[in-house]
């Protein structure tokens, strides 16, 4: 990787520098549209005491389940956990520190902390648990609670293609959490399905600007199904 080049040949290349303790968003909703590979490595590097923003939690032995099965995420902020036994166990013994966040706000926080907003007011939650201890404010006759936006060290997504400078370009609903993930983070990493040469893609097709990206990787992607529903015959 040099200069305007983002291109790593490696998933260690990818993740230098990622250390136990730190904070990382990952991208994906269920388990479409996540990066599969950058997890499996984060296991296989055994990184621990990991803070992980993230819709979900994947499912057990799959996605963020395998940092689940080895003990190697302490707290995460999420909103979907239901397809995980483990993340259940883990949330009920106290091993696993959970924020559960509506869905919309958890998108909001991270999206503002990407801008650079520190917080904004949202009426969602308002006279719920998830306004205990925050501020509240009455605004034009409605109650709002104020949402603190989110970092993280490490941005982990994924897109279907970029360039090699690092403009993305994300297919149909695996857009998701991915777009505002990669403005949050001080290092954002991008598996691709493919990379092409500076100038191939439509400039009006571009979702994310290379501006955002520090480094890009080319994957090979099981894409599973969460969940798969046939007619019987």
């Amino acid at each position: 990787m040099a200069g305007l080049n983002k291109v790593v040949t490696s998933y260690q290349e990818a993740l230098a520098g990622l250390t136990d303790g730190m904070t990382l968003m990952v991208g994906g909703f269920g388990l479409c549209g996540i990066p599969e590979n950058l997890i499996t490595t984060m296991r296989d590097i055994g990184v621990t005491d990991l803070t992980c923003i993230s819709n979900n939690a994947g499912v057990d032995d799959f996605g963020l389940g395998l940092l689940l099965q080895k003990n190697q995420i302490k707290k995460i902020y999420a909103s979907y956990v239901g397809e995980n036994a483990l993340f259940e166990k883990q949330m009920l013994s106290g091993e696993l520190e959970v924020v559960l966040t509506p869905q919309g706000t958890l998108a909001e926080k991270i999206r503002a902390g990407g801008a650079g907003i520190p917080a904004f007011f949202t009426a969602t939650g308002y006279g719920t648990p998830i306004a205990e201890g925050k501020e509240t404010r009455e605004i034009d006759g409605r109650h709002y609670i104020l949402e603190p936006s989110l970092t993280a060290d490490f941005a982990l997504i994924k897109a279907w293609k970029a360039d090699t400078m690092g403009n993305l370009v994300y297919r149909n609903t695996a857009m998701n959490f991915n777009p505002m993930m990669a403005t949050a983070g001080k290092i954002t990493v991008v598996e691709v399905e493919e990379i092409v040469e500076a100038g191939e893609l439509d400039p009006h097709h571009i979702h994310t600007p290379g501006i955002y990206v520090n480094r890009v990787i080319k994957g090979t992607f099981e894409k599973r199904i969460e969940q798969r529903t046939v007619k019987a015959r």
